[in-house]
């Protein structure tokens, strides 16, 4: 009886307790509200979920709460946002309705499909259906067939999946795009009167081979003063999309755009991002730009920030501006030897105040006219890249340091910065140790002591086997850069005042930039007391749309390697743990799991965590990260976007040359 009464007193009724969180639905079925406070997450039993999907933003009541265990359970009051409404599954047609059946191991209900809204699908075709309604009165979700998969299409499948599961729409709603349509093709002569006209000064763009959006541009001209006027010109999204519109609201839901091996999932539609945005070349177009006097040394004398109208005269590739870099030959040649010499200047400088030099290698795929990987290419950063990202990083910089030093009744303007915390010295410590092993040694005694060892280290490591995985777990040790209005600086970069304003076109926060800084501009300051909130939901959909492009980049590395079963290739330990050890093959970039059930007849391995390495009881062999291995491709696992690999014991520089060659005509 006492129990009884003892087990009454922990668990309390809570009436009063509203919380609001993400719901994550496990597998079993239960759910779980996310609180980001800290203060214990929610227990949601199916019967309660409210309507409430997988990943959506709800309201819930605390019901129940036990005050020894601190555990809690509630009943969801609403949903405030929903993550998805976008989902791929299965129809099911019956004479008067259909169903849909969504193809997802996180359990949800079917949706209920009117006949009129099946649009021309047929019974058991893959469909992409968007949820339209559901009423608390409903007993099904109310859907609509928004497109047809076609069995042939498994590779747009597979994107589409990665991008309707991350919650970014597939596709515009009606009333987004018919708001696009309705915006002028025309500049308005009343706008172009009240801009700086810089239509007549040397402008271009340079943009990967394949980009449809160019938010960015570069002016150059010489003054009589022997300067050099240098204009950043960023495609002006905030002219075209007002606060409050369907525009406005589907670009912040987005908050960016994805970019997947074959295809960009826009932040908006393509009327503004690859038209009257886009800064193509013999157009006149709306900018805001940044415009610097420097000397030749890259010395800024001067700036002026503000809207302006241009005429791009050429559209450069990367490739191209590197030729005329190396070959000292080319369209624009003297401008473009300049720029780069400016850039470079400005590099240096921005490295010797403390930024860290991490160098990030990507993978390019070259695909067939299905989507289907035949060719993978390691990109590098090269000058072209650097001259126009030295240039970008200078006009963020100034209209973050601009807008930083204003204040309203005392207080700062809410401001979107991108910041980048200092390094945390307990994640640094075992990082160190690491380090220390190929005779990095670390100073801890500033933050910019830290940077400086950080540099020498990268530095050292150029061409050495362990360089990428120095590189990459330095970067993984690293905090997270994020938007917020608190401006802690960014440490990363060694500056002191950091936003992002030169993508409008596929990244929301730098519209914010925009309309913050033409207020101050006019001398009216915007005050958003929801900037944070702003700023949190668009690190929030970063970390969404850059999960989703590995995912993609995954899906991709795994469908080109199925081409290499029972293939050899040389590889590098890319990362440990308990159960095996990751390879990243060194020719493209594609990493597979040895696991240690495979390794079991040569040795039994175990885990020293301080030394990022597996361990052979018997044989002392070492698997550690940087060390170079042979390895043979075992499976391919689109569906989990996996690679299994197999360790190859008695590995020689033959058997490696024998397989490239292979792969060579195979392509």
């Amino acid at each position: 009886m006492k129990k009884k009464s003892k087990q009454k007193q922990r668990t309390k009724t809570v009436s009063v307790q509203q919380i609001k969180g993400r719901l994550e639905v496990t597998r079993s079925g239960m759910g779980y509200v996310i609180v980001e406070n800290g203060s214990g997450d929610v227990l949601v039993r199916p019967g309660d979920f409210n309507t409430a999907l997988n990943g959506d933003v709800v309201r819930v009541k605390v019901v129940k709460e036990n005050t020894r265990t601190g555990k809690k359970e509630g009943r969801i009051l609403e949903v405030v946002e929903r993550k998805q409404t976008e989902f791929i599954g299965h129809l099911q047609l019956s004479t008067n309705y259909a169903f849909f059946i969504p193809d997802t191991d996180k359990p949800m209900p079917d949706l209920f499909i009117p006949l009129t809204a099946i649009n021309g699908a047929q019974n058991k075709d893959r469909v992409v259906v968007r949820l339209v309604k559901w009423d608390k009165e409903d007993k099904k979700p109310v859907g609509e067939v928004v497109s047809i998969m076609h069995p042939e299409d498994e590779n747009d499948a597979a994107m589409k999946e990665l991008l309707a599961q991350a919650g970014f729409p597939l596709f515009f709603p009606e009333d987004v795009l018919e708001e696009s349509e309705r915006l002028p093709d025309q500049l308005a002569q009343a706008e172009i009167a009240k801009r700086k006209d810089c239509r007549d000064i040397l402008t271009f763009t340079i943009d990967p081979v394949d980009a449809k959006d160019f938010d960015d541009a570069l002016s150059i001209r010489q003054l009589k003063n022997g300067n050099y006027e240098i204009g950043v010109h960023i495609a002006d999204v905030s002219h075209y999309v007002h606060p409050d519109s369907e525009l406005d609201a589907e670009a912040y839901k987005r908050a960016t755009s994805v970019y997947l091996p074959d295809r960009v999932n826009p932040m908006l539609p393509e009327r503004i991002s690859n038209e009257l945005c886009s800064l193509r070349p013999h157009e006149d177009k709306f900018t805001f730009s940044a415009i610097f006097q420097m000397t030749t040394k890259g010395e800024i004398k001067q700036y002026w920030l503000g809207k302006t109208v241009i005429h791009s005269d050429h559209r450069f590739t990367y490739e191209d501006v590197q030729e005329i870099i190396e070959n000292k030959k080319g369209l624009y040649l003297e401008e473009i030897v300049l720029l780069n010499d400016m850039a470079q200047r400005l590099r240096k400088k921005r490295f010797s105040k403390g930024a860290i030099n991490f160098s990030s290698q990507e993978v390019r795929f070259k695909l067939d006219e299905k989507g289907k990987p035949i060719g993978i290419v390691v990109k590098e950063s090269k000058e072209a890249h650097q001259l126009i990202e030295e240039f970008m990083l200078l006009a963020n910089r100034t209209v973050a340091e601009n807008v930083s030093k204003l204040e309203v009744n005392k207080k700062p303007i809410p401001f979107p910065y991108r910041v980048h915390d200092q390094p945390d010295e307990e994640k640094l410590r075992p990082f160190m140790d690491f380090a220390r092993k190929y005779g990095h040694k670390f100073n801890i005694s500033s933050p910019e002591a830290i940077a400086k060892s950080f540099n020498e280290m990268l530095h050292d490591v150029q061409g050495k086997p362990e360089q990428h995985v120095l590189e990459q777990l330095g970067i993984r040790t690293m905090a997270k850069a994020v938007y917020t209005t608190e401006n802690i600086g960014h440490y990363g970069l060694a500056f002191e005042h950091y936003c992002h304003f030169t993508s409008p076109i596929r990244r929301y926060p730098d519209v914010l930039v925009h309309r913050v800084l033409e207020s101050v501009l006019q001398q009216k300051p915007i005050i958003d007391k929801k900037m944070e909130e702003k700023c949190k939901h668009s690190s929030e959909r970063e970390r969404a749309a850059m999960e989703c492009e590995r995912a993609g980049n995954k899906y991709k590395q795994v469908e080109y390697m199925r081409n290499y079963l029972g293939e050899t290739f040389e590889g590098v330990v890319s990362g440990v743990a308990s159960f095996g050890f990751w390879v990243e093959t060194i020719e493209h970039k594609c990493e597979g799991l040895v696991s240690l059930v495979s390794l079991s007849d040569y040795d039994d391995f175990r885990l020293v965590e301080s030394d990022y390495s597996l361990v052979g009881r018997r044989s002392g062999r070492q698997f550690r990260m940087g060390d170079k291995v042979l390895i043979k491709v075992i499976a391919a696992n689109l569906e989990k976007r996996q690679l299994d690999y197999e360790w190859m014991i008695d590995g020689g520089d033959e058997k490696i040359k024998i397989k490239k060659t292979k792969i060579k005509k195979k392509r």
